[in-house]
């Protein structure tokens, strides 16, 4: 996958990386609060589990309390204020402009040492479908250093009011040192084409999509049919509930996309001893499972974890469905 213009795609990245890495550093020096709950990062412990040879990790982050439990149905967002609206930051929160509609902002409640949230000037709603573009933009922009995050409307976004985006260093979540070990064991599953490649992702403890490909426009079409299919199987009058991380590599852009069935497992609902308070999002699928309270910490299982991404990603026959109009409609 070549690109005419490497070196100078390669520069402006490392620019941006760098910009956003200098924001960081100054907003812990003149932002208290911002700089203990990343000092206090040193004290997150993690515990590992290796499940048919696919690493998943679990932290154990109290600062994320008000991100899992927060209540994103309407009332109650129609009954607050913005907190991701311009108006409505902290008096001692910074931004790196990027572009036209966007602004980088590093996230006080952070689950990465190197955690930005990175929203749109106006109050729109989350919404994949208009700004995929854009995803895609950022991923390349910030790629020297970062990878992007999106969290559907119910699907682990705690401002769905709002569009919005997240940034974590490169690396730090799971899946993206798994990449050939995923492909390798759904090797029959991997459809290449001249200008991309895709993956679909079966046996690896949750569904998901792998699109790979230096062509950003066959990406976006890519994208589109996938949403159209998605649809198909999904509420009327929605956005189809997903997952999304992206990142940008050696010049080319890898999607991760995992579509959902329902926002949170029974878990999260149940009462004493079987409670486990626990909302996934995009690190969640990815293999990082950010858990607040620490009883849940302990006691959490590989069958659990199993049982989790069970509940909120797609059953197999619809996984089925769209591995089959991609493959018949897109006509790799």
């Amino acid at each position: 996958m070549i690109l005419n213009n490497q070196k100078e795609k390669r520069s402006d990245s490392t620019l941006w990386a760098f910009a956003a890495n200098r924001l960081m550093e100054e907003q812990k020096l003149e932002w208290t609060f911002l700089k203990n709950n990343y000092d206090d990062l040193a004290g997150v412990v993690t515990r590992s589990f290796e499940i048919e040879g696919i690493n998943i990790v679990v932290q154990n982050n109290p600062a994320r309390i008000i991100s899992t439990t927060a209540d994103t149905d309407n009332a109650a967002i129609n009954n607050r204020p913005c907190f991701l609206c311009l108006n409505n930051l902290p008096a001692e929160q910074k931004a790196l402009e990027y572009g036209k509609h966007y602004l980088i902002l590093c996230n006080p409640y952070p689950i990465f040492k190197e955690h930005f949230t990175i929203v749109h000037k106006k109050h729109i709603p989350q919404n994949i479908t208009s700004n995929f573009d854009d995803l895609l933009d950022i991923s390349e922009k910030l790629g020297f250093q970062y990878t992007l995050l999106y969290n559907g409307p119910r699907c682990g976004a705690s401002a769905p009011e709002h569009l919005h985006f997240q940034a974590a260093s490169k690396k730090v979540i799971p899946i993206e040192n798994e990449i050939a070990y995923l492909k390798r064991i759904n090797e029959q599953n991997i459809l290449r084409g001249d200008k991309i490649e895709i993956t679909f992702i079966e046996k690896f403890l949750r569904f998901g999509f792998l699109f790979e490909s230096d062509n950003k426009n066959e990406l976006l079409q890519t994208f589109k049919f996938f949403v159209r299919s998605f649809k198909n199987v999904s509420k009327p009058n929605e956005e189809p509930m997903m997952n999304i991380i992206s990142s940008y590599n050696n010049d080319y852009w890898r999607v991760f996309i995992f579509p959902r069935k329902t926002h949170r497992p029974s878990q999260y609902f149940a009462i004493g001893a079987d409670q486990i308070l626990v909302s996934p999002a995009a690190v969640d699928l990815g293999g990082l499972i950010v858990l607040p309270r620490p009883e849940d910490f302990e006691k959490i299982n590989i069958g659990q974890i199993a049982d989790i991404y069970s509940q909120v990603t797609i059953t197999k026959e619809y996984f089925e469905y769209l591995k089959a109009r991609l493959a018949k409609g897109y006509k790799i």
